[in-house]
């Protein structure tokens, strides 16, 4: 079977495109990342929420080259050098998504230059958001991919899939703030920015999936009336339109998801039922 993931398009298009010419000077802050990767998806919007300056650099990561392997072992994206001395002169590196969003957050911490705090100042509340983003990370995107890698051979229906997801939803859309947009009421933070490049990807679900994903805005149900005036919110959001490619480019990237043919890291992981990477 060819590597289908390595002949993914090579670059952003539409609004990320202009995101990425507008940082592609040279910068002692380097964001690596692919256009179709969601993870990366998290750091970049975690980077113009905050209006950092930075440089991003679009690599694949399924051709690793011999100098981003050397800075990251792992090979993974979304990487980011941080600089380490004063011109910037040496970068170490940073990995997995949320680390980079979090270091962000208390990296560029002024206020008066890079916006509110993405995570709350009070201990509890701090470390009660940190909760939901786990499980946005361990129960939501893993049920994202094992709905949308079904096939007729899986052990388990589209039926089960999709409650599966949908229950996951519907327990984080219980503990949002009632009056919201945002996750924790008026001001977006980490718990929206962690999901928010899978709330971008849902309509693959009704693009590749027979029955689609099946949410009914019904007026009776007032946790998917909160949900629906959480997904409207972060869908819209100044960040995640400039951080997103044309349509088009995520019907072909995504392909090999739903044939579940894909060599990707995630895309193994979700089909033999491990943790993702």
């Amino acid at each position: 079977m060819a590597n289908v993931d390595t002949s993914l398009p090579p670059e952003p298009s539409g609004a990320a495109a202009e995101l990425a010419s507008r940082h592609a000077s040279e910068h002692a802050l380097k964001l690596y990342g692919g256009w179709f990767c969601p993870f990366v998806q998290r750091a970049w919007i975690t980077l113009c929420e905050k209006k950092i300056p930075h440089q991003y650099i679009e690599i694949n990561p399924y051709k690793k080259e011999a100098d981003f392997l050397a800075m990251n072992p792992r090979g993974l994206v979304p990487t980011l050098a941080v600089p380490t001395g004063p011109e910037g002169e040496g970068h170490k590196p940073l990995y997995e998504s949320l680390v980079i969003c979090e270091f962000l957050d208390d990296a560029y911490s002024d206020e008066a230059k890079h916006g509110r705090r993405l995570l709350p100042s009070d201990p509890y509340e701090r470390a009660r958001a940190r909760l939901w983003i786990d499980h946005v990370g361990t129960r939501i995107v893993p049920a994202f991919y094992r709905f949308l890698q079904h096939t007729p051979e899986k052990p388990y229906s589209i039926e089960q899939a999709r409650a599966e997801f949908h229950g996951h939803i519907r327990i984080l859309t219980e503990q949002m703030d009632p009056d919201g947009p945002w996750f924790l009421g008026e001001h977006l933070s980490l718990v929206d920015i962690s999901l928010a490049p899978w709330a971008k990807r849902l309509w693959l679900l009704d693009h590749y999936k027979s029955g689609g994903l099946a949410i009914a805005q019904a007026d009776g149900d007032a946790i998917w009336k909160r949900w629906f005036k959480w997904y409207h919110a972060i869908v819209d959001r100044q960040s995640v339109k400039d951080t997103w490619s044309a349509d088009e480019r995520y019907i072909i990237a995504y392909k090999r998801y739903a044939d579940d043919t894909t060599n990707s890291l995630v895309g193994q992981a979700t089909r033999q039922g491990q943790r993702l990477p």
